[in-house]
């Protein structure tokens, strides 16, 4: 069988404040060696959210490297995700500073031409090809479940004060199922993951039309949260962005990369 040619990988990720909160309680972190991406959402109050999500997001990158390298991306992926959880619910339960935090995550990982996206809670995950961009992730909030079942229109949901109710997280009880999915990926895909301080002001036409419309990809992501917070921004803005294209040389490799406020 001929093998495939190996595809080449940029990544780019910012994160902002927002316009009406004081402190960031988003936080992303990647390592371009063992190709694991994620973006966290905290919640919580005084310092929790904070916590929550950079726990989160260093805990799993940290458990995902620890793994052997023969085990699947998906169960790579599943495992380090539980691992977090399991992580921020002990720091949570052992504060009663903490007591109650939690975050939601998405994250994604790479094995070969395929993309691993696992999430929990209702920051999500996009694939643009070929121009067009959808939605990978399913949110775990409790417009998003009404929506699905039919209770609830599309055009009331957006408009709903319940928005930021979510029905999963990391670090909110022992145990959480994450939802997986996985893709092939192609020369000219990109991948976004993000907060819900971007999507509730962006669909996906939205996000394709400023990604596509700024090669360098940290200009995409600083386009994408201008647009947030051109319309108020009230909440975190974090966008990760990953393109791939085609190269006849190895990936290159870097240092783990992490932000948190």
């Amino acid at each position: 069988m001929e093998s495939q040619s190996v595809l080449k990988l940029e990544v780019a990720a910012l994160t902002d404040v927002g316009c009406k909160r004081s402190n960031n309680e988003d936080s992303f972190g990647y390592d371009l060696s063992t190709h694991i991406f994620a973006v966290c959402d905290g919640m919580g109050g005084m310092a929790g959210g904070e916590v929550a999500s950079s726990t989160a997001v260093a805990e799993l990158v940290r458990f995902f490297n620890q793994q052997p390298p023969e085990v699947q991306g998906e169960q790579r992926l599943y495992q380090a995700i539980l691992y977090a959880n399991h992580q921020v619910c002990s720091l949570a339960r052992d504060s009663d500073e903490l007591r109650g935090m939690g975050t939601t995550l998405v994250a994604a990982c790479l094995e070969g031409r395929k993309i691993v996206i696992g999430n929990v809670g209702d920051s999500r995950a996009y694939f643009l090809r070929s121009g067009r961009c959808a939605q990978i992730t399913l949110d775990h909030s409790y417009i998003a479940e009404q929506v699905r079942s039919g209770i609830m229109s599309a055009d009331d949901a957006g408009s709903s004060p319940l928005q930021s109710l979510i029905t999963r997280a990391i670090g909110t009880a022992e145990s959480v199922e994450p939802d997986l999915f996985t893709a092939a990926l192609e020369a000219g895909d990109i991948v976004l993951l993000t907060t819900d301080g971007l999507t509730r002001y962006a669909d996906a036409d939205a996000i394709a039309s400023l990604i596509l419309a700024k090669p360098d990809l940290t200009e995409a992501c600083q386009s994408l949260i201008d647009a947030a917070k051109q319309q108020g921004a009230v909440d975190n803005v974090t966008c990760l962005l990953l393109r791939f294209s085609e190269s006849n040389e190895p990936a290159p490799t870097a240092e783990l990369e992490t932000y948190a406020q």
